[in-house]
């Protein structure tokens, strides 16, 4: 009895997506459940498993090829009497999940996915939103969403076809490029075209961090089962300089400004098919020990492929750390349409003057991008100060002062 393997409901706004891997071939045995296909989208790996057991019988679509909600995969030809009944009883199963799906996508179109301002600009523009990947919560389009596409030259910048016969194609190897890289590609260019983003820079001496962690990683490792990081505390440092400075907590949404009184703070982490960020909800709320789960478990899932799209969705102020790939310096690009985003970089001991003396301390260059219409640098600057001064005298994360 063959079952039909489909295409599965891929999250919120998201119809389609490219085939990344085949984990069996067809004619190869498989078992109930197990992991038989990986599919790539603009945001998320997804791996759909096996319906039965039994054998691959045919395979629909090779790796590459795009693919939509509902579309038939391939099929599984079940082995044995106790695998048929199997897969008769869950065989209704992928029609009822893809019904549901299907029938409310018109909603999905509806003024709740497009601000106001959005969908004015689109109509007097006559831009097709049916076309845009908002960069707003859950995907909604924003006006800088729209503003983009309108800013888009009117041929695309790399060819769609092949560029034709090259001297050196016997020494080359073109690969398609990835659902995830053409999104984080459209991204960068939505950022540099829709923002007026400026960069700042300032120094922090991180022996007092280092030194704490020194003393108490063995014990905060006993009692919480994770490293004491660095990381916990710039997002705990951030958290406190984006409650002093709450416009690069904040967002522009046409001619409004929306400021936000909480802290979902977006960790860049990378994982098996590049740069990804999920977010850290309340982190405000959060301990440093519940901040290093957390971003620990990010960072596992992202190798690994299991991050979902409510891990990444939203966010209000990112954090990428460069440092640990030996980043000395670096300009972040912002990620729309959020304000800022704060660059870490590489610990170096270097000579500085400290009370007229010339010693050796570990330093550590960071960087602030911010979208200059909605920050001054008077702001930015500051930000950068209590950032720096939070991790210099780290008690004062402690004490709230």
């Amino acid at each position: 009895m063959a079952v039909e393997l489909k295409v599965p409901p891929l999250g919120e706004s998201i119809t389609e997506a490219v085939v990344g891997k085949w984990n069996k071939k067809q004619g190869e045995s498989v078992a109930a459940d197990e992991p038989l296909v990986v599919l790539e989208t603009d945001k998320v790996t997804i791996d759909v498993p096996a319906p039965a057991a039994g054998s691959v019988a045919s395979i629909a679509f090779k790796e590459g090829d795009k693919v939509r909600v509902g579309d038939v995969l391939g099929t599984i030809e079940a082995g044995g009497a106790g695998a048929s009944a199997a897969v008769a009883a869950a065989t209704p199963a992928p029609a009822q999940a893809a019904a549901p799906v299907s029938a409310p996508a018109a909603p999905a179109q509806s003024d709740a996915r497009i601000t106001p301002t959005a969908r004015k600009m689109a109509e007097e523009n006559r831009v097709d939103v049916g076309q845009l990947k908002g960069s707003g919560t859950g995907g909604r389009i924003m006006k800088e969403d729209v503003q983009g596409q309108l800013n888009r030259p009117s041929a695309p910048p790399a060819p769609a076809a092949p560029s034709g016969p090259r001297p050196n194609a016997a020494r080359e190897e073109r690969v398609r490029m990835t659902p995830l890289r053409k999104r984080v590609a459209e991204r960068l260019i939505q950022a540099q075209s829709t923002a007026a983003m400026l960069t700042t820079f300032n120094e922090v001496d991180m022996g007092e961090v280092m030194a704490l962690r020194k003393k108490y990683n063995d014990k905060f490792q006993a009692k919480h089962g994770v490293k004491l990081g660095f990381m916990s505390f710039f997002i705990r440092a951030s958290v406190e300089a984006l409650k002093a400075f709450p416009q690069i907590n904040a967002e522009i949404d046409g001619e409004d400004v929306i400021f936000k009184h909480y802290y979902d703070i977006g960790v860049a982490v990378s994982g098996s098919r590049g740069l990804v960020v999920p977010v850290v909800r309340d982190a405000d709320k959060l301990s440093l020990a519940d901040l290093e789960k957390t971003v620990g478990d990010y960072g596992g899932r992202a190798r690994n492929d299991k991050l979902t799209m409510a891990d990444l969705t939203g966010g209000t102020f990112t954090i990428t750390n460069g440092g640990i790939f030996g980043s000395m310096l670096s300009t972040p690009i912002l990620n729309p349409p959020q304000t800022g985003i704060l660059g870490m970089h590489n610990i170096v001991e270097r000579p500085v003057a400290r009370d007229g003396q010339v010693v050796i301390r570990p330093i550590m260059y960071i960087a602030l991008t911010y979208d200059h219409r909605l920050v001054d640098g008077r702001e930015a600057v500051q930000f950068l100060v209590r950032v720096k001064e939070c991790i210099e005298d780290p008690e004062r994360l402690l004490l709230d002062i």
